[in-house]
């Protein structure tokens, strides 16, 4: 016996130090080809970092979102790292018979929370099988691989409790209390001999051991990456807080001198940041993400997850390509696999690896422009991927690289360069919004200048205030809502631009960049420290992404100051609007910069309001399909995306659809009509149903043409 426990230990320490030595090759691999990327920079709050990692890996607050599945992988995370205690038990008691951790008096009750948590992963094991192949749901991928780590957690957990029990009739133990399974195993095999159940313990004592390497070994070369690269990706998510987009520099001196010709955006998966690459080696595969894009809801050619999953691989291939690092290990035994051959120098798939294109080849360009920037998919990944700006500067390499884009779209742009605005209409008329009521005091900066008085809010009005017509009407209740409260205020009339938002999510940086630069010069001219807008994209530009080129300011949405008008007494609802009334929540107002409560409280506040939440709300809330440039493209598959928020909105019942954006209320007005509810329901900014308040007019049910 003692000649077979050595040859049980010789075998054990070669199987175990080889697993491990492929682990952290396949690890390191991993790490070559996250290094091809642009380096990345970021600060060093590791308090708040540390802080991310204890609710989000460790409190798992985003998995919670989807309470059953949330619930399924509490039970694994924790049951996993709590049992490996008894895996090591487990491994010591077959290397050393009749012994086990010295646990002392203590251990009767660790074996007993042992099969208690063994047991409660194995509950979840048959539940996330039962979720995925005979549920079915949707966002989940089904398939042998799909099922592999499933096979991989029953195995070891079936085998701990049944070589648990073998070893208790091999050793002619007492059936105990403490190891209730075991001990039931131990009941219904007593009739073995201990010689027959020392050979069945290490028979399953075996193939727990096989189990657990092969799946340390299978870990890092899969879509279960993620239990490395997740909480890694989370630590250093603060560098990509608000959906902030990273500058391109134009400087031609900075340029790498080995392109012949300048490459703006990403073309090349090592384009892309580190930050982004370990994105792709971060996604779990669990489909949170597509399940909330109103692209993918939409019938668009679109999935979040997968256009991650697709680049993931391309840079496993490509990364194997560059580095000679093969990609499956162990590698004889994956031979045929792409990500080998393509590592070996002369392999022939290497210069077809290196010639494929990531736009085209990998990502289609209809994936790109169906996406609407917001960030649904981001605030749904519980690894906190950011999806939209690796899909932005996608866009950046077409728009500004192979100079391809929408016709619509373009137009759009072609109009801001050269009118200031999309419509491409006098940039002399930006001001002539004022007229709808002269009675309203509108200064612009130069106005008040020639008086010689002084402003404290800058009221940035948007293309959309002042050239829209429906828009302009919140403009006007906005300012005289302002009036009434005695704000000092001006606006910069013909002298204001686009704020660049446009430009710079359908991928046109330099334009941006352009528009942002004289921005800047104007807010400096006429010493702007408070800026106040009733567009949620210029407030979100202004706020998070002027301050890199150079500007910053206290940056307001008008809903956020009407609510402390409010508080302050400076504002008084008090006629009665009797109407039900629920609010659509801004993609940038809300997910980029997480303003949710402003526009509540000032609906809430208003005597005769019954306020109602859409059932996709706040966070959660879905985009009215404007974003990202999208207001000024048609769309052309799928269904409309503001149609399908409409319709989320109606199932509430509502008289009023109330929103904080001139580009939502244009969308939502728009699904009213294509409902044909609109002499029913009506769409209203927030200002517009306080000025209804504080001056007591009539409800507006009329919707412009």
């Amino acid at each position: 016996m003692e000649a077979l426990l050595w040859v049980n230990w010789i075998a054990f320490l070669a199987i175990t130090i080889y697993a491990l030595f492929l682990f952290v090759q396949v690890v390191r691999t991993r790490i070559a080809y996250i290094k091809l990327g642009r380096k990345s920079e970021y600060d060093q709050d590791v308090k708040q970092r540390l802080k991310d990692i204890w609710v989000y890996v460790f409190g798992q607050k985003k998995l919670l979102k989807d309470m059953k599945s949330g619930i399924i992988h509490v039970m694994m995370f924790y049951g996993f790292l709590l049992v490996q205690f008894g895996a090591i038990d487990y491994i010591w008691k077959g290397l050393n018979p009749e012994s086990n951790l010295p646990f002392g008096i203590f251990y009767p009750g660790f074996v007993f929370f042992q099969e208690i948590v063994t047991l409660t992963i194995l509950v979840a094991v048959v539940w996330a099988f039962y979720r995925r192949y005979i549920e079915k749901l949707v966002r989940l991928k089904r398939g042998f691989k799909a099922g592999l780590v499933l096979i991989f957690i029953g195995t070891l957990m079936v085998t701990v409790l049944a070589g648990n029990g073998f070893e208790m009739v091999w050793h002619e133990h007492s059936l105990t209390w403490t190891e209730p399974v075991a001990s039931a195993i131990a009941f219904v095999f007593m009739w073995m001999s201990p010689t027959v159940a020392a050979t069945m313990f290490y028979i399953m004592w075996w193939i727990h051991l096989v189990a657990l390497l092969a799946f340390l070994v299978y870990v890092p070369q899969s879509k279960h990456a993620h239990l490395i690269a997740g909480p890694a990706n989370v630590y250093f998510n603060q560098d990509k807080k608000h959906g902030k987009l990273e500058p391109i520099s134009f400087d031609m001196d900075e340029m790498d001198e080995t392109e012949e010709e300048p490459s703006f955006g990403v073309g090349k998966v090592e384009d892309l940041s580190e930050l982004q690459l370990l994105d792709l080696y971060a996604c779990v595969e669990c489909g949170r993400c597509t399940d909330v894009c109103p692209a993918s809801g939409s019938g668009k050619m679109l999935s979040p997850m997968d256009i991650l999953v697709k680049i993931r691989d391309h840079l496993t291939e490509k990364g194997a390509a560059v580095t000679g690092k093969s990609a499956w290990v162990p590698s004889y035994a994956f031979a045929n696999e792409t990500g080998n051959q393509v590592a070996d120098p002369n392999g022939s798939l290497k210069e077809q690896v290196m010639n494929q294109q990531l736009i085209g080849d990998v990502v289609t360009e209809e994936e790109l422009w169906a996406c609407t920037t917001c960030r649904n998919c981001e605030d749904a990944c519980p690894v906190m991927n950011q999806h939209v700006d690796t899909i932005i500067d996608l866009r950046r390499y077409l728009v500004m690289t192979e100079g391809k884009m929408d016709p619509e779209a373009q137009r759009a742009m072609m109009n801001i360069e050269r009118q200031g605005n999309p419509w491409g209409l006098s940039k002399k008329d930006r001001e002539n919004w004022r007229e709808m009521d002269e009675t309203l005091r509108i200064p612009t900066v130069k106005e008040l200048n020639k008086e010689g008085e002084e402003f404290e809010y800058l009221f940035w009005v948007s293309s959309m205030g002042a050239y829209d017509n429906r828009s302009q009407k919140i403009a006007v209740a906005f300012a005289r809502l302002m009036n009434q409260a005695g704000v000092k205020f001006a606006i910069l009339g013909n002298k204001e631009r686009n704020s660049g938002d446009t430009p710079r999510r359908l991928g046109n940086e330099f334009l941006f960049q352009e528009l942002a630069e004289k921005n800047i010069k104007e807010f400096e001219k006429n010493d702007v420290k408070k800026i106040v807008t009733i567009d949620p994209h210029a407030y979100n530009i202004f706020k998070n992404e002027y301050p890199d080129f150079g500007f910053e300011a206290e940056v307001y949405h008008h809903t956020e100051l009407l609510a402390e008008l409010i508080n302050e007494g400076r504002l008084e609802p008090k006629e009665a609007v009797n109407e039900k009334i629920t609010f659509h929540d801004s993609c940038y107002l809300g997910r980029y910069n997480e303003v949710y409560n402003p526009p509540r409280d000032i609906l809430q506040s208003i005597p005769g309001v019954e306020y109602v939440e859409i059932e996709r709300n706040r966070e959660n809330g879905m985009c009215c399909g404007a974003g990202g440039g999208m207001m000024w493209m048609e769309e052309t598959t799928g269904n409309r995306v503001n149609v399908a928020r409409t319709e989320q909105a109606l199932e509430v019942t509502p008289n009023t659809i109330s929103s904080g954006c001139p580009y939502c209320l244009t969308m939502l007005t728009d699904g009213t009509k294509a409902k044909e509810v609109d002499e029913e329901v009506t769409t209203q900014d927030v200002a517009e149903v306080l000025e209804r308040s504080i001056f007591g007019e009539p409800a507006k049910t009329e919707q412009p043409a």
